[in-house]
């Protein structure tokens, strides 16, 4: 069984404190449950030291550049 919305909720919280460099944390629906999806401004220099899981929410990482707001 996945974990539940408010296991994913608990994960969020620390890893916006692990990924300070980042441009976003949120949560995604991966098969029965949820996981985190940290979204990056650079790939990860040292992906070795990187958690796949937070409390045991899989964690998932996505460069999407920098955010920008958009001109009307």
């Amino acid at each position: 069984m996945g974990h539940t919305l408010e296991e994913a909720r608990a994960a969020k919280d620390k890893a916006r404190q692990l990924f300070t460099s980042n441009v976003g944390v949120g949560i995604t629906k991966v098969d029965d449950g949820y996981a985190l999806k940290v979204n990056l401004r650079n790939p990860l220099v040292d992906k070795e030291n990187v958690p796949t899981a937070i409390d045991g929410v899989p964690v998932q990482f996505e460069v999407v550049g920098e955010i920008r707001k958009q001109q009307p």
